[in-house]
């Protein structure tokens, strides 16, 4: 990490090019430019960006570097690693753009891992056209885990919400065997860790979702709370850890609740989503938490529908760099 007169520098991955990637990239860089904590690199082509960037206006400057120890600030620095350029097609599902989302991806998590960067924003990607035989992820986590070599957490953080997964990208039909009370204690640890680490807060109060309808009434609706939920939160609590639950997931989120607790842990992706995403809007951004290295992206996919038209709302890519530089505060304060 880097020094504290230094700026924090900060690895863009572009995403599908296809899509809003690099539009609400630079929309974000140009609303937080004059900010003095960080300086963005940006890994990907230089005539495919720079085709891109004359397409939206900026007030910003493209800087082109061999290396990130060149990246200045207030400037939307270009670092390519012999990228192929590509012709952009807005709203294509293309395999050569997930060819190059790979690879951008790739290239900003070493710098990341190598200690050049000292944290990671996603651009969205396409998790269809990505996949190869070097990409055979469902998602950024899991890549993420697998070659930063540590256990993470899908969390997705906002202000006043913030929701952790047991379980990330999976089909409905997988959910309910892949609930264990090991996995779930290691999540609840994770979270924990995390509330400490990287927000700050001294005493976290975690609330645990029920997986199945009214926390299963007794074992009517389902067996998974008495054999594995309730069994991991009084395994939790006896290691004097402040949390709570089963919750039914159906009338959990409301102001009252979310007053009382620092985090939820949901059970499966959509159960913590759907009313994450409700709430927090634009403004909520997806944190890997639990791993030696800070990586977070905007909260949503790659808009094909709107991708070129200059519609895109760059809101949770400006809230994702900013939650970066503040994740890397706090850890850096506990360091010291």
């Amino acid at each position: 990490m880097m020094k504290n007169k230094d700026l924090y520098r900060i690895a863009i991955s572009i995403g599908d090019v296809n899509g809003i990637g690099l539009e609400i990239i630079f929309k974000a860089l140009e609303k937080l430019k004059g900010n003095k904590n960080f300086i963005p690199v940006i890994f990907g082509p230089s005539n495919t960006i720079k085709h891109v960037f004359e397409l939206f206006e900026s007030r910003l400057k493209l800087h082109f570097i061999q290396s990130e120890e060149q990246a200045k600030p207030n400037f939307i620095n270009v670092l390519d690693r012999n990228y192929k350029n590509i012709y952009v097609k807005f709203g294509e599902n293309r395999p050569e753009a997930g060819e190059l989302a790979f690879l951008s991806l790739k290239h900003a998590a070493e710098s990341v891992r190598l200690g050049k960067c000292d944290a990671l924003v996603t651009a969205p990607i396409n998790k269809n056209n990505i996949q190869s035989e070097e990409f055979r992820f469902p998602g950024h986590t899991e890549f993420l885990e697998n070659i930063w070599a540590g256990k993470s957490l899908m969390f997705m953080v906002h202000p006043q919400i913030k929701v952790g997964l047991v379980t990330n990208h999976l089909p409905v039909k997988e959910i309910a065997k892949n609930i264990t009370q090991q996995r779930i204690e290691q999540k609840i640890e994770l979270i924990f860790a995390s509330l400490k680490k990287d927000f700050g807060i001294v005493q976290p109060k975690i609330a645990v979702l029920a997986l199945n309808p009214h926390a299963g009434d007794n074992g009517i609706l389902g067996e998974e709370e008495n054999k594995i939920i309730i069994p991991a939160i009084k395994e939790k609590l006896e290691k004097n850890r402040i949390v709570f639950g089963p919750f039914p997931a159906d009338s959990f989120f409301t102001a009252s609740n979310l007053s009382k607790f620092d985090a939820i842990l949901a059970m499966y992706h959509d159960q913590g989503l759907a009313s994450f995403k409700s709430l927090a809007g634009l403004e909520g951004v997806n944190f890997t938490a639990g791993l030696d290295y800070v990586r977070t992206s905007p909260d949503h996919g790659v808009a094909y529908d709107i991708a070129g038209e200059n519609k895109a709302d760059a809101k949770s890519m400006e809230i994702a760099i900013e939650t970066a530089v503040q994740i890397l505060n706090h850890r850096k304060s506990i360091s010291e």
